[in-house]
């Protein structure tokens, strides 16, 4: 690495792990064009413009020299002066009009070695990454866990204060653009925005905002990116009291919820969870509503690293942060958690004076706010 910027710890040690995976397979670099592979190597930094897009406008070179962004003249300027400050990775760049600068630049910088990518977004002929690199960006290091915990935390916050200004009448498209609008302005990313509404909670798991105005409930789904990491929560607000019903569907949900959460400990595959979760919704007399919804899974640099069904053998590390979502018609429960130590620590808490529901063992879930 002699004449080349230091790299941050995080960016050390990440490209000294990678490396490690790689070499014994004859591997001599990776490039990471997608945004996940960018964000965890880069240690939580952006390379999107398009937000529908999984690749971004950079990628980054990793190899036993060091670390180098490859990007074009139109993008270096900011990934130089601001994205990838205080990283000490180096940024070479290419004329964005021409083909044969980008491919110049780009065989300079590979220099005939044996190099992978996870996405070849400059077109320079690499092969796929080899299985097993995504698993190692699952053990979350003390620099990620930090930034989880404060993306999470603003996640919770911009969820919840949406839900305290929603208004019977208002449609699903304005409390979108709400909850966005209290995402973005906390630093954060959304990348699912999901609003429904009276029936379309109890008839759609995955409801995207339509235009259908509030009338007695509403269910908010999030999941925003901060610093790479992605925090999923679901909150509902409801105006008037909550009928038996839908309140014993959310008494029993949140059962769930808890029951799965604290069984999540290093070492348990995911196939384990997933019976934990069968037993908890059987107990809660709702046998088969498991069956009408994915449960959730391991989270991090992507919404779900791994969704879990039965017989998964994907192992729980510890470190590691997860996101299940049990449902039951007309309700759910939510939350991104970090399994580390023993414990489970809830990513995404629910401030200070948002309802809570008791468990029997003994792990609060959030309740409805009471419009």
């Amino acid at each position: 690495m002699s004449g080349m910027a230091i790299l941050s710890a995080e960016v050390e040690w990440k490209r000294k792990k990678l490396m490690n995976f790689l070499r014994p397979q004859g591997i001599e670099g990776a490039f990471f064009g997608t945004r996940a592979g960018f964000a965890w190597v880069t240690g939580g930094r952006v390379n999107r413009i398009a937000n529908s897009s999984p690749t971004g406008v950079a990628g980054v070179l990793v190899t036993d020299d060091g670390v180098t962004c490859l990007t074009n003249t139109i993008e270096a300027p900011r990934f130089r002066n601001e994205e990838l400050v205080g990283t000490g990775i180096d940024v070479v760049e290419f004329d964005w009009f021409d083909s044969a600068s980008r491919k110049k630049v780009g065989s300079d910088l590979i220099r005939g070695r044996n190099v992978v990518a996870d996405a070849d977004i400059w077109g320079l002929g690499l092969a796929h990454l080899p299985a097993g690199v995504e698993k190692l960006r699952w053990q979350l290091t003390p620099e990620e866990i930090l930034r989880y915990r404060e993306g999470g935390r603003r996640a919770a916050q911009a969820v919840e204060a949406t839900c305290r200004e929603i208004r019977p009448g208002m449609t699903e498209h304005e409390i979108a653009g709400m909850m966005t609008h209290h995402v973005h302005q906390r630093g954060l990313n959304p990348v699912v925005t999901l609003v429904a509404s009276d029936e379309r909670v109890r008839d759609y798991r995955h409801p995207i905002p339509w235009d259908r105005k509030v009338q007695s409930y509403a269910m908010l789904v999030n999941c925003s990116e901060f610093g790479g990491l992605i925090s999923n929560l679901t909150r509902f607000v409801h105006f008037g009291k909550v009928d038996a019903e839908l309140a014993r569907n959310h008494q029993g949900v949140c059962e769930v919820d808890a029951a799965v959460n604290l069984a999540t400990q290093p070492g348990r595959t995911l196939g384990d969870l997933f019976g934990v979760l069968q037993k908890a919704y059987s107990d809660e007399g709702f046998p088969d509503q498991w069956r009408l919804h994915h449960q959730g899974g391991s989270t991090g640099y992507a919404g779900r690293d791994v969704f879990a069904v039965p017989g998964d053998t994907t192992q729980v590390l510890d470190c590691q942060a997860f996101a299940w979502n049990p449902s039951i018609t007309g309700t759910k429960s939510e939350d991104t958690v970090l399994v580390a130590g023993g414990g489970v620590e809830v990513l995404t808490p629910m401030t200070a004076d948002w309802p809570r529901v008791k468990t029997r063992v003994g792990m609060d879930r959030a309740g409805m706010w009471e419009g």
